[in-house]
C-alpha cells in the first residue's frame, strides 16, 4: 500500500489521508479511517485490514492532478540518520568501512513535502544534495535483535538529506546537527510506501539529478549496514516509536566530494528519486 497525505486543490488548507493507486496515480481518502498517516500507522494490523477491506470493494477516487501531496509522514517523535552507509560512498571520500553505524539526527520540524520549496539558508555557502531511502518503524522497539529487527519496520520512503557542509564539516565544533537540521533539511515522499510492495529493500535503484543532469546513481546493495542492523542498532541506545524516521545514508556523488566541488544554488532543482517508491522535486529558492 502506498500511504499519502494530501490536500486537495480546491480546499487546500486541509490535510487528508489516503493511499495512492500508484505513483502518481489517484488516491482513496482514508480520512475516515485514520486522520493522518501516523494515526493508521499506530492503529496496527486492525487499521490496514479495515483499509485493505475498504479499498477491495473499488470506492471512489480523487484525480492526482486534482490534489497536492504534502508529506507522506508527519508527527514522529524521532528523525533518525545513518552516516557513511554506501560502500561506493566509502570509497569517493577515502576512508575506511565504520565497524558500527554512525548516528545521527534531524527534527521533525524539518520535514516537508515531495514538492516543497527548499529556502536557501543565509548562514550557509555549501548547500549539498543527498538522495537517501528511510525507513519508517512500525511499532516499538527496544533493544531488538537483528534477526527480528524486519519486524519492526512498516515500510519506506525517499528522503532528500539536505546538508550544508560548511556547518557540518568545518563548524559548530565538528557536531553534524547544525548542518543536517536547518529548516526544510528533510523532503520526504511521495509516499510511505509498506514493506511487502518493496519486497527487499536492499535491492533498490536510487538516483540523484540536479537540473536534470545525474549525481548520484547507485543501488541498495552498497549498503554497509542494512535496514535491519540499522534497526537493532539504534534500538540498543533510544526506544523506536511508531513513525519513527530513520534514513539510511547516500551513495557517491554528492556535491562536497567533487573536483571541484558543487553545491546549489537558488534556482536549482532537485530530484531523488528511489524505485518503487517515487521522486521528491525540491526547487532551491
Amino acid at each position: 500500500m502506498r500511504l499519502v497525505q494530501f490536500v486537495k486543490q480546491s480546499s487546500p488548507h486541509v490535510i487528508l489521508f489516503g493511499a495512492e493507486l500508484d505513483d502518481g496515480g489517484n488516491v482513496v481518502d482514508l480520512s475516515h479511517i485514520a486522520p493522518s498517516t501516523l494515526d493508521f500507522i499506530q492503529g496496527g494490523e486492525k487499521a490496514m485490514k479495515i483499509a485493505q477491506e475498504y479499498l477491495a470493494n473499488s470506492p471512489p477516487s480523487v484525480y492526482g492532478a486534482d490534489i497536492d501531496l504534502a508529506a507522506p509522514l508527519t508527527g514522529m517523535d524521532k528523525v533518525l540518520c545513518i552516516g557513511m552507509n554506501y560502500k561506493d560512498h566509502l570509497e569517493e571520500v577515502g576512508v575506511p568501512i565504520p565497524k558500527e553505524p554512525l548516528v545521527f539526527n534531524k527534527f521533525p520540524s524539518c520535514i516537508v513535502g515531495p514538492s516543497a520549496d527548499l529556502p536557501y539558508p543565509k548562514p550557509t555557502k555549501e548547500l549539498d544534495w543527498e538522495v537517501e531511502l528511510a525507513v519508517v518503524i512500525g511499532k516499538k522497539a527496544s533493544n531488538v535483535s537483528k534477526e527480528e529487527a524486519m519486524d519492526y519496520v512498516y515500510g519506506f520512503t525517499t528522503a532528500h538529506d539536505v546538508s550544508a557542509r560548511d556547518w557540518q564539516l568545518k563548524r559548530n565544533g565538528g557536531q553534524w546537527l547544525l548542518g543536517k537540521a536547518m529548516d526544510a533539511f528533510a523532503p520526504i515522499g511521495p509516499a510511505v510506501v509498506t514493506k511487502e510492495e518493496i519486497g527487499d529493500p536492499h535491492n533498490l535503484n536510487l538516483s540523484c539529478t540536479v537540473n536534470g543532469e545525474v549525481k548520484q546513481d547507485s543501488n541498495t546493495r552498497q549498503f554497509v549496514f542494512g535496514v535491519d542492523a540499522v534497526v537493532s542498532w539504534i534500538s540498543k541506545f533510544s526506544t523506536l516509536l511508531p513513525g519513527d524516521l530513520i534514513l539510511t545514508g547516500t551513495p557517491p556523488g554528492v556535491g562536497a566530494f567533487m573536483k571541484p566541488p558543487q553545491f546549489l544554488k537558488i534556482g536549482d532543482v532537485v530530484e531523488c528519486k528511489i524505485e518503487k517508491i517515487g521522486s521528491v522535486f525540491n526547487k532551491v529558492v
